[in-house]
């Protein structure tokens, strides 16, 4: 009975060891060989200027504001509208 017991302990330390190993096998081919690419760099070499409706507030990429009157503006409404006096 007692080298019964042995073998099967034995056996299962085995099995154990092997799903050990095939686990970090696993995790090791999982990882991604290089780092991720980076995306492509916007032109004018950074991040877009942001500026500030002179109605709302609210800041927007300056592509995106409207300009008149030496003033910028999220939308043809606010510029309609005009500054708040705050």
């Amino acid at each position: 009975m007692g080298k019964l017991l042995f073998w099967i302990v034995i056996i299962i330390a085995v099995l154990f060891v092997a799903r050990i190993a095939a686990r970090m096998a696993a995790a090791r081919d999982a990882r991604p060989a290089s780092p991720p690419p980076k995306p492509p760099a916007q032109p004018g070499g950074g991040a877009e200027a942001m500026v500030r409706c002179a109605h709302c507030g609210i800041h927007l990429p300056r592509s995106e504001a409207l300009l008149q009157n030496g003033r910028t503006w999220c939308s043809a409404d606010h510029a309609q509208r005009g500054p708040t006096s705050k």
